[in-house]
């Protein structure tokens, strides 16, 4: 079987936050069997051109602003009964314009806007992925994860997105500021976990594993073993092993 493109594979299931696929869905989710796909796409034709007629609703945008179906919070991407969030996200800020003016790099200046649209989407109930912010910002999510990155470990913070919440994607960086701020820092799982949008039981587990880790490492054990005893993945234990040698042996 052939494998399909990465570009097919991480975005054909971003048409579903466009209006058409989310009623197609719908009617495919909720009356299966009722209607084929070409009655579906009809009705769904038929509903958009109703709700083209109407006076679209406007008065909450402002300037630079634009409404997005993120990801409910409360379910995950890879779900089969996923559901989608409308948020309300400000792409272009004043604060843009003011960086653009002192000539900041455009790096810097992408990641303030990628940090503000997560946070914003957060905290209207919806999760960004970084695919969602290439969409919006033109950009590749390669890229964007970089941008991220960076902006992660300058502030010494998590931005809420699949990643850091739902653990997809190849996302390790919440694990590092976790257990940093625990052991490094010391402070209280609590204030960790309001500091890094994680649950409570999230942190609880990142930090056992982490001393799980800990004391087979110091124990001279190897991948292999560590692997075995704790079932951890081993790119996850190696990850372990660097905030081990990296930010807490230095603390």
């Amino acid at each position: 079987m052939n494998r399909q493109p990465d570009g097919i594979r991480k975005y054909r299931t971003a048409h579903d936050r466009f209006l058409k696929p989310a009623i197609v869905n719908f009617f495919n989710t909720e009356f299966p069997g009722y209607f084929g796909p070409v009655v579906r796409n009809n009705i769904a034709d038929a509903l958009i051109d109703l709700f083209d007629s109407l006076c679209p609703e406007t008065s909450r945008l402002k300037p630079g602003q634009m409404i997005w179906n993120a990801l409910d919070r409360h379910t995950r991407a890879d779900s089969l009964h996923r559901r989608y969030k409308p948020v309300i996200l400000t792409v272009v800020d004043k604060i843009d314009i003011e960086m653009f003016e002192k000539e900041l790099p455009v790096s810097k200046i992408r990641a303030n806007a990628m940090a503000r649209m997560m946070k914003e989407a957060y905290s209207q109930g919806g999760l960004l992925s970084t695919r969602d912010i290439s969409l919006i910002l033109c950009d590749k999510a390669c890229n964007l994860s970089s941008v991220r990155i960076r902006y992660e470990k300058e502030n010494h913070m998590v931005l809420p997105h699949t990643g850091s919440i739902q653990d997809m994607g190849s996302t390790l960086t919440h694990k590092v500021q976790i257990v940093y701020k625990h052991v490094a820092q010391g402070k209280d799982p609590l204030t960790v976990a309001r500091e890094t949008n994680h649950s409570q039981c999230a942190v609880d587990r990142y930090i056992k594993d982490y001393n799980r880790v800990k004391i087979l490492t110091e124990d001279n054990k190897d991948l292999d073993y560590i692997n075995q005893a704790t079932n951890i993945s081993k790119h996850v234990i190696t990850q372990y092993q660097q905030i081990l040698k990296q930010y807490v042996k230095e603390h």
